[in-house]
């Protein structure tokens, strides 16, 4: 494409937005950033990828032992790093990604980190019950276990956001469009989210 296209999709747990995100990569040919945003994070600071992927969109203060590269570790390092340190290293990853090219971004608060480019802000939800059944039949946990596991996921990605942005992850004034997948199908979002984006000028 040639002109520079930013999307950001913040999504509710088991609402399918990496299905959209994936969908509108392939059609629009952007590539898709989920985590491979931790894997830049993780090589930008010189720590583990899995240290990165532990602290996904969760607030945490960490220590350190044993988690920097072999470039990093020393007896000056600090023995602990702070949460802001860890958005930070994922932020820039963000910044980098997008100022090269076109990118679709799922979650890590891109809205907040991209407010100052033309970005399409998407949400995607979907009710409980539907967001159940999806994570209980992709995982085979009961219906009690996958609703515990979806409440328990959210409240870390709202508190991650809020914290962070000093927003409210999920409030539609927040975003250029809201989507419910269950009424509309993963397809059907990526549809919509195509022929928003075109009338408004972001595609």
């Amino acid at each position: 494409m040639e002109k520079k296209v930013l999307i950001n999709i913040g999504r509710q747990y088991g609402a399918g937005g990496k299905g959209v995100a994936e969908i509108l990569g392939e059609r629009l040919g952007i590539p898709v950033y989920d985590n491979e945003l931790l894997l830049k994070a993780a090589e930008e600071s010189g720590f583990s990828p899995a240290f990165f992927k532990k602290s996904d969109e969760r607030r945490r203060v960490f220590r350190l032992s044993g988690l920097f590269g072999l470039n990093r570790a020393s007896s000056y390092a600090p023995s602990g790093i702070d949460e802001t340190e860890l958005f930070k290293y994922q932020s820039q990853a963000i910044r980098d990604i997008a100022e090269r090219g076109s990118a679709i971004f799922l979650g890590r608060a891109s809205d907040y980190v991209l407010r100052d480019m033309e970005c399409l802000d998407v949400f995607i939800c979907a009710p409980l019950q539907d967001r159940v059944r999806r994570v209980a039949e992709r995982t085979g946990m009961s219906v009690e276990e996958a609703e515990k596991f979806i409440l328990k996921k959210e409240k870390a990605r709202r508190d991650y956001y809020n914290f962070f942005t000093f927003g409210d992850w999920g409030v539609a004034s927040n975003y250029d469009l809201c989507l419910d997948s269950s009424l509309l199908g993963l397809d059907g979002c990526a549809d919509l989210i195509i022929e928003f984006g075109r009338r408004c000028g972001r595609l």
